[in-house]
Order: C-alpha cells, then sequence, then structure tokens
C-alpha cells in the first residue's frame, strides 16, 4: 500500500493521463508509452482491403498473414507495442507438428462461418491495470496439428440453422493433449518490462513446444511517406536482440537460458511480404516476413546468417513431462537516449537482470494490482463479484488498440505502390476523406471486431471511467475530433461503412464519465458538447426528412431486428422508427442536461438550456401524436409509410424500449435569479399541455414542500407502466439473465407483415440468426444484449428518483409480486450478473453446455461475449467482446441501488 494509505495512488500516479487538445494522440505519462496496443486480427479488415469489389476477406486472408506485410498496423499474440507503433513484441508457438508457426489467432472469415465472422481458438485476458504495468494472458495450444482445415470445411458446410463447429468440437483437446500458456509482463519502469512465459503440459505423455518470442518493426518505409532519417534496424549484440530505431531510440531484447541450460537461438528475417509466395512475383528479399516461419517448419534458409533484419525471434526449444511446467524470461527495455541506461549498464549481470530483480518485479506488480483492483470494489463485493469485476477490467485493458486510417491515402493509394481498382473512388468510405485517425482507442473484440464502432465506443467509455477517468474522456472527445467528425457533422459509425448510422449515444456517455469523475471536469463536457451539438445538427438535417421530428436513420445498430431491412426499404416506402425518434429524443435531453452543467457557471449558456429543452419538448410531442405508441398493446412499434397508405410494423422489439431511456426530473434552483428562464420554461409546459392541471394528472407534476418537480420524459407514469409491463413478461422479454431483444412470444407464433404485396417475417431466435442479413453475425432476434439492458436499468432509476418508492409495477408480469422501479432495475443487474457467477448447480450460464469449460479448473477463466442466448444465458458472438457487455462494471461498481445524480436536471419552473 502507498504511503499516503490510498491502496490506488501508486497505479493513479502512472494513469496521470490528459487529452492533447492540440495532439494527434493522448499524451500520457511515461507509464503509456508500453501498452498491450497490438491487435489480434488485421487480417481481413476494411484497411488492408484493396480490392476493386470490396471484399475485404478474400483481399487478404489468414493464409496471406505469416507472409504478407500490413500495410496500417500489426497483430500477434500476447502482443505489446509503443504508443506509435514503431517496435512490437509478442509471442510465437510451435508444436511440432503444425504446417505453420501459431503467431495470431485463427479464425474464420464473414462468408466462411456459418453464423459470420469467428475465431476459434481458446484464450483469456486474466489480469491487467490501466498502466500496463502488469498484465497476465493465457492461451491453449493443442499439441495435436491445428485443425485449420477441417474448421473451415465443417463450417461451410453448415447452414443457419446448425451449431457453430468449435474447435473443441474437433477433438484437438481431446485426452487434455495441450498446453497451456501463460505470459505476464511486469515493468521495472516505464521502459523496462519484464516479460515471463510459463508453459504446462496438460497431456499424458512428455511432450516438446517451440517458443519463439518475436520482435519487429511495423512496416512505414514502404509507403513512400515515411521520413526516417535512417532504417530501422534490429541485429544480434552478444546475448541481446537490440532494436535501433530513429525517433524510437534504441532498445533491446534479453532472453535468459531455457530450462535445460542453454541459451535460445537468434533468428532474423524482414518484415517485407513474400512476394513470390503471395503474388507469384519475384522475391524482394531472400529472408521474407515468413523467413523465421520457413526455418522452423521446414528448416529453409530463409533467415539471416548475419542475423540483422526488421523481424526476430528468441527460439526455444522446450521438453516438459506429463503435468511438468515450464517458465522462460525475457526483458524488454530501452537503452542510450535521454534518461535511459548505456548499455553496458543495461545489459548488467545476466543472473542480476533474470534472478531475483526480475522476481521482485513480478511480485511488486502484483502487489500494486491486487491494491488497486481490491479498492474498486464495493465493501460487500462478494469473491465471485471481485472476480468478475477484475477479469471485465483485464478485458477492457488487453483491448485497447492502435488505430491508423489515412481514408485520403487508402482511396488514392501509396506512391509508388499499384493504382487502386477505379471502384474505389465511389466506394466505401468515399464520403470520408477527412479521415486521418492515428489514436489508441478501446476496441468492442481485439479479433472479431479490430476496429471502433461509434455507439460501441461510447459504451466502452463507461466503465472505463472507473478504471481511468482521462482516458475515458479521450474515447469519447477523440470520435469529436477533426479527424474523425464529418464537417457536416455526422459520426463515423464503423470501418465498414462510415456512412451507416449509429444511436447518438454520446452525450449519455459523456454525463455518465463526468459523473463517475466526480462531475467536475467541466472542460471536459464544454469541450463534448461543441462538437455534439454539430452533430445534433446532422441529425436534424439528414434524418428527419419531413421536417416532423420523427427520425430514421436505418438500423441504428440494432441490425435485424425488424422484419425489414431498414437500410434498404422497399420502394416508395419511408420507415417511421420508434427506436429512431426515440433514440434522438434521449440524445436531447442529455444535450440538455450538459447545457444545464454549463449553464451554472457561465450565463451565455442559458440560451441553448430553452433550445434544447424545446427541441426536447417537439420530438416528445411528436412521437405521442404519431401513432408510433400503441395504446391498445402499451408499447411502441415502427410505422412503415407507403404510397397505399401506413401499416403498423407490430413486432415487440427491445427498440420498443427505446422511448423509456428519456426522462428526468426538473427542480431545483438553476432559474432562480435568471427570470428569462423562468419565463420560457413556464410557457413551454403551458403550450404543451392548455390546461396545466392535466400535467398533475397525468403525474408528471409532484410537490414536496415549497418545491415543485416535473417529469421531463417521453413517456408519462401511465404509458411506463404498461410499457414495462410488456417489457417484464416472461413469454415476452424477461429472461433469466436479463431482458431479451425481441419479444419470446414469435418462437411458436412469427410476426408477417405484408408490404406493397410482399412478404416478411421474423420469429424469435434466443441464439444466433437464421438470416444473412448484416453478414450473417447480425442476432438481435431474441438474445440477451447487454447495452439495451443497461440503458433499461438506468433508466428506471431516473423514473424512481421521480415516481418514489409509492410507484410499483408487477414484476415479473402475472407474478401477484409488486417492486419499485428501483428494487427491478436491482433484480435485472442480479440477472445479468448471474450470467457469469456459478449457480446451484456449480455451473455457469455463460458457459452453457461446454462441460469442460464447467468443470475443468484450468478452462475455468471468464469470457464476456457479444451477446447472450436469450433463454440458457450461454455466451454468443465475440467470445471476448468486453466492450459493451463491460458495462456490467458499471452496475456493479455504481449499483442501481445508489443515488443517480447525473441523470437529473437541476433547474426551476419558479417565476
Amino acid at each position: 500500500m502507498a504511503p499516503d494509505g490510498d491502496p490506488r495512488s501508486i497505479e493513479h500516479e502512472r494513469m496521470a493521463a490528459v487529452d492533447a487538445p492540440d495532439g494527434d494522440l493522448f499524451e500520457a505519462s511515461e507509464w503509456y508509452e508500453w501498452g498491450p496496443y497490438l491487435s489480434e486480427r488485421s487480417w481481413g479488415t476494411v484497411r488492408e482491403d484493396y480490392s476493386a469489389d470490396g471484399d475485404a476477406w478474400a483481399s487478404f486472408p489468414h493464409d496471406h498473414a505469416r507472409s504478407r506485410t500490413y500495410r496500417w498496423n500489426e497483430d500477434g499474440l500476447a502482443g505489446l507495442s509503443d504508443l506509435h507503433q514503431r517496435l512490437c513484441l509478442s509471442l510465437a508457438l510451435w508444436n511440432g507438428v503444425d504446417p505453420i508457426l501459431k503467431e495470431r489467432i485463427f479464425g474464420l472469415t464473414g462468408p466462411e462461418g456459418n453464423h459470420g465472422e469467428d475465431a476459434k481458438e481458446y484464450w483469456w485476458y486474466l489480469d491487467a491495470v490501466p498502466s500496463h504495468s502488469w498484465l497476465r494472458w493465457r492461451y491453449h495450444y493443442p499439441q495435436r496439428p491445428f485443425p485449420y482445415g477441417d474448421l473451415v470445411e465443417e463450417n461451410g458446410r453448415r447452414g443457419f440453422h446448425d451449431p457453430e463447429y468449435e474447435l473443441l468440437d474437433t477433438g484437438a483437446f481431446d485426452e487434455d493433449r495441450y498446453w497451456s500458456v501463460e505470459v505476464t509482463y511486469a515493468k521495472a519502469d516505464a521502459t523496462d518490462i519484464a516479460m515471463r512465459v510459463v508453459a504446462t503440459n496438460h497431456g499424458p505423455d512428455a511432450a516438446d513446444l517451440h517458443v519463439l518470442p518475436t520482435l519487429w518493426f511495423r512496416n512505414t518505409w514502404a509507403w513512400g511517406d515515411d521520413d526516417l532519417a535512417s532504417p530501422p534496424r534490429l541485429h544480434l549484440d552478444e546475448t541481446a536482440i537490440r532494436a535501433e530505431h530513429p525517433t524510437l531510440g534504441a532498445y533491446e531484447l534479453l532472453a535468459d537460458a531455457g530450462p535445460d541450460g542453454n541459451r535460445p537461438t537468434a533468428l532474423f528475417c524482414e518484415n517485407e511480404t513474400n512476394a513470390e509466395r503471395v503474388f507469384g512475383t519475384a522475391p524482394t528479399t531472400a529472408f521474407p516476413k515468413d523467413g523465421v516461419n520457413d526455418h522452423v517448419v521446414a528448416a529453409a534458409a530463409t533467415v539471416n546468417p548475419d542475423q540483422i533484419g526488421t523481424k526476430a525471434a528468441w527460439w526455444y526449444r522446450v521438453s516438459a513431462a506429463p503435468g511438468a511446467t515450464v517458465e522462460l524470461r525475457l526483458r524488454l527495455r530501452a537503452v542510450n537516449g535521454p534518461d535511459r541506461r548505456a548499455p553496458d549498464e543495461a545489459r548488467g549481470d545476466h543472473d542480476a537482470w533474470a534472478g531475483a530483480d526480475f522476481d521482485q518485479v513480478l511480485a511488486d506488480r502484483e502487489r500494486e494490482a491486487d491494491e488497486y483492483h481490491a479498492a474498486l470494489l464495493p465493501a460487500d463485493a462478494t469473491p465471485e463479484v471481485a472476480t468478475i469485476v477484475r477479469q471485465l477490467a483485464a478485458g477492457l485493458v488487453w483491448t485497447k488498440q492502435y488505430y491508423p486510417y489515412r481514408v485520403a491515402r487508402w482511396l488514392d493509394g501509396d506512391p509508388g505502390q499499384p493504382p487502386p481498382p477505379s471502384e474505389r473512388a465511389d466506394g466505401r468510405n468515399a464520403g470520408w476523406r477527412h479521415l486521418d485517425a492515428d489514436d489508441v482507442l478501446a476496441m468492442p473484440d481485439a479479433w472479431e471486431y479490430p476496429w471502433f464502432a461509434a455507439w460501441d465506443l461510447a459504451f466502452h467509455a463507461v466503465p472505463w471511467a472507473h478504471l481511468d477517468p482521462a482516458f475515458a474522456k479521450y474515447q469519447l472527445l477523440v470520435l469529436l475530433r477533426e479527424w474523425f467528425l464529418h464537417p457536416n457533422g455526422a459520426l463515423p459509425a464503423y470501418e465498414w461503412s462510415f456512412d451507416d448510422v449509429n444511436p447518438p449515444v454520446h452525450a449519455f456517455a459523456a454525463l455518465r464519465v463526468f459523473h463517475i469523475d466526480g462531475d467536475r471536469d467541466l472542460d471536459f463536457i464544454e469541450r463534448a458538447f461543441h462538437k455534439l451539438s454539430l452533430n445534433f445538427m446532422w441529425w436534424l438535417n439528414r434524418q428527419d426528412a419531413d421536417g416532423n421530428n420523427l427520425f430514421g436513420g436505418g438500423f441504428l445498430g440494432l441490425d435485424n431486428i425488424s422484419p425489414i431491412d431498414r437500410s434498404h426499404l422497399p420502394e416508395g416506402a419511408t420507415l417511421e422508427q420508434a427506436d429512431g425518434s426515440a433514440w434522438m429524443a434521449f440524445n436531447t435531453l442529455n444535450l440538455l442536461a450538459m447545457a444545464v452543467h454549463l449553464a451554472r457557471e457561465d450565463p451565455v449558456y442559458d440560451d441553448l438550456v430553452i433550445t434544447y429543452f424545446e427541441r426536447f419538448a417537439a420530438i416528445a410531442r411528436a412521437i405521442n401524436r404519431s401513432g408510433i405508441y400503441d395504446a391498445e398493446k402499451g408499447f411502441f412499434y415502427d410505422r412503415m409509410l407507403t404510397p397505399d397508405g401506413d401499416e403498423q410494423v407490430g413486432v415487440e422489439s427491445i427498440g420498443g424500449a427505446v422511448p423509456l431511456f428519456s426522462s428526468a426530473a426538473v427542480h431545483g434552483s438553476l432559474a432562480r435569479g435568471r427570470p428569462a428562464i423562468a419565463r420560457r420554461l413556464a410557457r413551454i409546459f403551458e403550450r404543451e399541455q392548455e390546461d396545466p392541471s392535466e400535467l398533475v394528472a397525468l403525474g408528471r407534476v409532484r410537490g414536496d414542500g415549497d418545491e415543485t418537480s416535473v417529469l421531463v420524459s417521453v413517456v408519462d407514469p401511465e404509458q411506463l407502466r404498461r410499457s414495462l409491463a410488456v417489457l417484464f413478461d416472461e413469454g415476452t422479454f424477461l429472461s433469466p439473465y436479463g431482458l431479451r431483444s425481441l419479444s419470446k412470444r414469435y418462437e411458436e407464433n412469427p410476426y408477417v407483415v405484408r408490404v406493397d404485396g410482399a412478404e416478411y417475417t421474423v420469429d424469435y431466435e434466443p441464439a444466433e440468426s437464421t438470416t444473412p442479413m448484416y453478414g450473417g453475425n447480425s442476432n438481435w432476434r431474441g438474445p440477451v444484449w447487454f447495452p439495451m439492458n443497461y440503458l433499461v436499468i438506468r433508466s428506471l432509476v431516473r423514473f424512481h428518483d421521480f415516481l418514489g418508492d409509492d410507484f410499483t409495477v408487477e414484476y415479473p408480469t402475472g407474478s401477484g409480486t409488486q417492486r419499485n422501479l428501483r428494487e427491478v432495475a436491482q433484480d435485472l443487474t442480479d440477472r445479468l450478473t448471474d450470467l457469469f457467477r456459478r449457480g446451484p448447480d456449480g455451473r455457469r450460464p455463460v458457459f452453457g453446455g461446454v462441460d469442460r469449460f464447467q468443470h475443468d479448473p484450468a478452462w475455468d477463466h471468464l469470457l464476456f461475449f457479444e451477446y447472450f442466448h436469450g433463454d440458457d444465458g450461454a455466451g454468443l458472438g465475440a467470445s471476448h467482446q468486453t466492450g459493451w457487455t463491460a458495462l456490467l462494471l458499471d452496475l456493479l461498481l455504481d449499483p442501481p441501488m445508489s443515488a443517480a445524480p447525473l441523470d437529473l436536471l437541476a433547474f426551476g419552473l419558479e417565476g
């Protein structure tokens, strides 16, 4: 514990990160210089796609990854890099029988998987702290040949209605013939990193393993715009691989002897494409990117005998008896340059760096990590909750990624390289030439989603605020900066199509981060507010086609939740979306709250308080007059407008809950002393309700002594009660593990709608979707998704803060049990948490029917999936989607039973 008694103060000192207002990257303390910024997949991404047809998967397949130089960023196992990803360190393995080294996670492309892209390996983020001074990662590697072909062929044979064929199904781990490999990084200081690799033979026989910690430079010199004074080089320097880079400086990777006392062999090649293998053209080097692979696997003469290059590996060959463990020790550290040791001091005594000093570094960093995480937890946290929070935090830290993408250069091609096909000029992201990313971003998943999505990133920032508030703020601000935000005010949706529209949740996330950080950083709120106001105007101008305050936006992140592809409507049709308009009401109310915070300190913002209040009132009024709310059914539905009339798209989906997200209590004292605000607000309410007493009748006005509070919301209390009756029905949305995304009532009776003679159908699918819409991995037709559950929970707390304990609902619907909204919010949180807790039967629902995960201690490490089976809670989709599933961390560290001052506006109606 630190001398001042704060167990987190050591880590907080390292986390002294600040946004750089005039910089391209967030500036941080020196402890951020190295981190887990290396992606787990760079092949099959849009950035590496230079094809005419835009087929990113085929343009750069997994088979090319070991041999072909990446243009934009790198990938690897348990990888680290410096902040600008000039130098990278990761792990490669070989079991002696595979056709290639295991240098990166393998998985299926979108077309190969019967439910879209899917990683087919098992790895875990065990531990981490935000400064990256302590990181732990685990991987399970079969001793049998890795079944690459079997996985591709069998999944290719299966259809949408079949389960996915997983690595465990292949028999690769039968008889426990596998290695568990754990990598631990512990920093002695900001640029001195101890690396420990521990491999355990779980099989019944002695086995051999090749371990190759690999160091390389990202290729920045082949594209015609690198202004390096001299090319970077790696070379052997006695017992170290030495790296010299003109801007990063000098580093060395030292390797201790293996358990047999033998030192590893240093292998060198170039981070250059094997042109002969990939393109069938003449080789440009005898030692290409796959030189180490070919030398180890096939004894090819593809490593440089002069022991120089831009990619190098230490080659260990170890053996272990059944159940035995071997340990390897390495150290990456800076030499030369300002404040760095001289080479002779850095090398030191061989036994010293790998012996007691190495042990002490790991022990100190682990102790500090224990103290840091203990201080995060509520006093009454159970060991199960502590484990969940710690592994959620680890997942967030490990899925940071260095993200470069200069769209203009990507569209035009690089100097000296073949020109891009003409189709690119008007193709994907052609309207985003200004986008010039060079940042560290919180990614949804480092393999399946190694690129940002706007609404994902907003949700990621919320749990990040508990771990590292400055990094959380940067994540929200960076997409609003001039190198991301479109000049017309649009936020880039995601790499596959920046033009698509994600729900406008940035203002909500900014307010939540502001609150978690202590309601004090008004500069952050002000910076976000100005740019979000530009985005608000884009919504008004582009997504309200008729100017009637009813908004579209297409799929709005919920993909195939509708029977109709909402981004490609029938000819002549328009769609009034229950969620589109409600998302905009939610956005407007949060912008109003931001304006209120700013107006407390600066009356210049008074006008914007009124502006956003009026806009919210207009949108709420339009929603309630549009017919989107069905008074008979007590729920919200889309409406399809065609030349022949209009028809309700009466699907009970979680999109119908979005109108409930917009609520706040208007009360307090801002308007005292500001009569202009008070008068204008009063006139707005008079205009909205000709008879002001009707507000009382609707339950929207409450008196408390001399204070009067008004509920500002899209729904009134009676609409709320009726909508919640639908949501909390176990035959529709309420599952044992949260709220489903689509009503279970369609399991036996699919919903059908006919529009202009065409028939569209949707049915309840608790697991994977059976439609190819959005690549085949759009699964909003029944599973439990965390972001929507999270917003429902937080909205229930806001309503409770106004309505109080006296307002109760039947929960579950039909049970006869009445609960207030805060109690319901807590129960929903408990249901989500139960996904990861062991139940009375000793099983964790997230692991479903996979017995190895349920009963084998070696496999009992949590995974945080993209979504969860609507009935049994099994994890589905991306297996490391810690991004928005980590919203659970916010619910556990700031539970819904606590007060929610952030969610209440603070101005009055006096005057």
